[in-house]
C-alpha cells in the first residue's frame, strides 16, 4: 500500500515510515522539509496521488491556545478536504489519551476540534489515543516548572515509549479504518509527581518536585484518571527501566 505519512520526518513519524518500509509498503514522508504543507496546501495532492492511507502525526508547534486551534484546524481541514479528492480510504489520526476530559487546556481544545473534524469528515478513519511518552516528560517538566520548582498533581499517568507509539499508529495504517478510537499506553502507571522526581534524580536534575493536588497540566485540572486509559486500551512493551537503558 500507499501510505502517507503527514509529519513523518518528526519523532513519531520518522518511525511510523521506517516500520511500514520494514513490512514492504511504500511510505511516504511528507512534511515542510519535504515539499508538502498541510497549512498552505503546497505539494499535497501531488503526495496524496495514488495514497492508499495517510497517516497524520503532525503536531501544532505552539501550545497557546488560538494558535492551536489555527494549526489543527487549517492543517486537518485542508488534509481531510484533498484526502476526499485523492479517494483515499483511510485516515489515521495520531492524538491524546484523555484530550475529552482536558478540555480546560487550550491545546487540548484544538485537538478535540481536530478530532471532531475527522468525524465529520466522509474519508473512513481511525484515531489513535496514546498516552504522554517518556520523550514528553520533560516538556511536562519544563511547563510545570517555576523559579526552580516543579508542581504537579499526584496523579495516575501511564507513559509509553515513542516506538511503542509509532508500532501502534503502524499497525492501525495496515487495518480497515475503525471510525473511532483506539488507546494505547505503556505497561506501567505511576504517580506523575512521583515519575517526574525520579526523572530529575536520575539525571542529576536539582529541581524541587512539588506535590500539589491542584497543580494544573497545561492548565487543565487533573481527576486522578484524567490521563490514563481505559482498561482495554492496547499496550506497549517498553517499560520505564528499558527506555532509560535505551537512552543511555
Amino acid at each position: 500500500m500507499k501510505i502517507v505519512v503527514i509529519g513523518g520526518t518528526g519523532l513519531i513519524g520518522s518511525k511510523v515510515v521506517a516500520l511500514l518500509d520494514d513490512q514492504g509498503h511504500e511510505a511516504v514522508a511528507a512534511a515542510p522539509n519535504t515539499g508538502v504543507n498541510t497549512l498552505t496546501g503546497e505539494g499535497l495532492a501531488e503526495a496524496l496521488d495514488g495514497a492508499d492511507v495517510v497517516v497524520d502525526v503532525s503536531n501544532s508547534p505552539s501550545f497557546e491556545a488560538a494558535a492551536a486551534l489555527e494549526f489543527f484546524e487549517t492543517s486537518t481541514g485542508n488534509l481531510l478536504a484533498a484526502e476526499d479528492e485523492a479517494g483515499v480510504g483511510h485516515h489515521v489520526a495520531l492524538s491524546v489519551v484523555g484530550t475529552d476530559r482536558l478540555a480546560e487546556s487550550g491545546y487540548f481544545r484544538a485537538k478535540i476540534a481536530q478530532e471532531k473534524l475527522i468525524a465529520a469528515s466522509p474519508v473512513p478513519y481511525s484515531t489513535v489515543h496514546a498516552t504522554q511518552f517518556f520523550e514528553f516528560l520533560k516538556g511536562i517538566t519544563d511547563d510545570a516548572t517555576h523559579e526552580g520548582v516543579v508542581s504537579l498533581a499526584p496523579v495516575f499517568i501511564q507513559p509509553m515509549a515513542a516506538q511503542d507509539v509509532s508500532a501502534a499508529v503502524a499497525e492501525v495504517a495496515v487495518g480497515s479504518p475503525l471510525n473511532g478510537i483506539v488507546e494505547v499506553a505503556g505497561p506501567e502507571r505511576f504517580r506523575l509527581d512521583e515519575l517526574v522526581r525520579t526523572t530529575l534524580a536520575a539525571r542529576q536534575d536539582p529541581r524541587e518536585v512539588r506535590t500539589d493536588p491542584g497543580a494544573r497540566y497545561f492548565g487543565a485540572a487533573l481527576g486522578e484518571d484524567t490521563l490514563v486509559p481505559a482498561a482495554e486500551a492496547r499496550q506497549g512493551a517498553t517499560t520505564l527501566a528499558g527506555w532509560r537503558a535505551s537512552q543511555a
